[in-house]
């Protein structure tokens, strides 16, 4: 009897919670319509709520009568909690990903795997291209093709590397040299396909790698960086 009365206890302050978030979200999206909010969870800080708005976190009360821009930092460890819950909600699950519309690129035995979504006009991610994937041993790497409304040409190029007859070598020939595959680009391709798949994951700039833990790491790292992330010695 005393574990029913627990259950239906839980079961109540479950829907009440679930309550709550759901009439915090009407107000946030009513004073902020052009934002999507993406999850709303009760945190054990007092009376806050943490609100994942694309790959940021905020912090308000149930009234939405104020909003705290920032992070929670753990004063014992040190430890970015808030990092550490952004991590935890942008987890992609790589496996999902569809493999067959990217760039496969194998080194060594290819045991570290990786997705990039990566901007052939974006030269943060030529940068990233030649100094740290291109130092990288026992790897495999998939290229998303992922143009930005910002390199107009980006497009046409990316569609050009797709329809190579060797598009592994298109796409280094031309991060590495410049050198542009010499086709039409007319052929079919899942460049759309993908601009609509990292919309729906976050990914908002170019480069951006996602490890097969699902981590997602922005901008232009280092080969050191990388080589970190990949032995395991960041989170």
């Amino acid at each position: 009897m005393k574990l029913i009365l627990a259950g239906i206890i839980f079961l109540h302050f479950i829907t009440f919670a679930k309550a709550n978030e759901n009439v915090l979200k009407e107000k946030i999206q009513k004073q902020y319509p052009e934002i999507t909010v993406t999850s709303i969870v009760k945190t054990d800080f007092n009376s806050l709520y943490e609100v994942l708005i694309g790959d940021q976190i905020i912090y308000t009360d149930k009234d939405f009568s104020f909003l705290i821009i920032g992070k929670v930092i753990d004063p014992k460890s040190r430890k970015d909690m808030t990092q550490t819950r952004i991590d935890e909600l942008t987890k992609i699950d790589f496996k999902d990903l569809p493999f067959e519309n990217s760039i496969k690129i194998v080194k060594g035995d290819g045991s570290n795997k990786m997705a990039v979504f990566s901007d052939v006009d974006c030269p943060f991610c030529k940068k990233l291209e030649r100094e740290a994937l291109l130092n990288l041993n026992d790897a495999t790497i998939y290229i998303f093709l992922y143009p930005l409304d910002i390199h107009p040409e980006a497009k046409p190029k990316s569609a050009k590397i797709w329809c190579a007859t060797n598009r592994q070598k298109a796409w280094l020939d031309f991060m590495l040299n410049d050198r542009m595959v010499d086709n039409n680009g007319d052929c079919s391709n899942p460049i759309e396909e993908t601009l609509a798949l990292g919309r729906s994951l976050g990914i908002s700039a170019t480069p951006t790698i996602v490890l097969s833990s699902g981590k997602k790491i922005p901008g232009a790292i280092s080969y050191e960086e990388l080589d970190k992330y990949l032995n395991g010695f960041y989170d």
